[in-house]
C-alpha cells in the first residue's frame, strides 16, 4: 500500500498543529480592529452590562435596525375594489387589475403596498412584498395579513361582506304520501 507525499504532508501538519509547533495559533483572539467587529463587542458588551434597551442602541449603532427602502405607491386608478373587516377592528382593502393577475395593491395602516403573486400548491392567493415583507393569504373562507419580518399577524379573519354573511342552509322539504 503505497502513500502519495501530498497525503504525508497533510497528516503531518495536521499532527503538527495539534501538538502546537505551528507558528500559527489554534486559537486566535477575535480581531478588534475591523470597525464592525467592533460594534459586535461593543453590542456584546452592552447587552450583558446594561440590558435590553443599551443592546438595542447599540445594534442599532453597528447597522443591524432595519427598515424598508422607499417605494413608490402603486397606481390604483381603474381597479377593483375589495374591502376586508378583520378581527380587532383592522381594515384592509385589496385593489386588483383585470390586465394584471400577478399583482395587488393591499391597503395597511393608510399606506398601499404593491405585492406579487407567489405560486402555492394549496390553491391558496398568496402575495409578496419583500421590501416591506408582508404577505396575504387569501382563501375562500378568509383572508389573512403577516409580517414575515417579525413574523406575527398583523390582521386575521380579513372577511368581505360576502363571506361573512352567515350561510343559509338550502333545506328540500320531503313530500309525505
Amino acid at each position: 500500500m503505497a502513500t502519495s507525499p501530498k497525503h504525508l504532508l497533510a497528516a503531518g501538519a495536521f499532527a503538527l498543529a495539534a501538538l502546537g509547533l505551528c507558528n500559527a495559533p489554534a486559537f486566535a483572539a477575535p480581531e478588534t480592529n475591523h470597525p464592525k467587529a467592533a460594534d459586535v463587542l461593543k453590542a456584546k458588551k452592552a447587552k450583558s452590562s446594561k440590558g435590553k434597551k443599551a443592546a438595542a442602541v447599540a445594534t442599532s449603532a453597528a447597522g443591524d435596525n432595519w427598515a424598508p427602502a422607499e417605494e413608490a405607491e402603486p397606481d390604483i386608478t381603474d381597479t377593483k375594489v375589495t374591502e376586508y373587516n378583520c378581527e380587532l377592528n383592522n381594515k384592509v382593502t385589496i385593489y386588483t387589475n383585470e390586465n394584471d393577475n400577478g399583482h395587488i395593491a393591499l391597503r395597511w395602516k393608510k399606506r398601499v403596498h404593491r405585492l406579487e403573486r407567489v405560486g402555492t400548491t394549496t390553491g391558496a392567493m398568496r402575495f409578496e412584498n419583500t421590501n416591506f415583507r408582508l404577505i396575504w393569504i387569501g382563501i375562500p373562507s378568509k383572508g389573512i395579513l403577516l409580517d414575515s419580518r417579525l413574523n406575527r399577524q398583523l390582521a386575521n379573519e380579513c372577511k368581505t361582506a360576502e363571506q361573512a354573511a352567515p350561510l343559509v342552509a338550502v333545506g328540500t322539504e320531503e313530500k309525505k304520501s
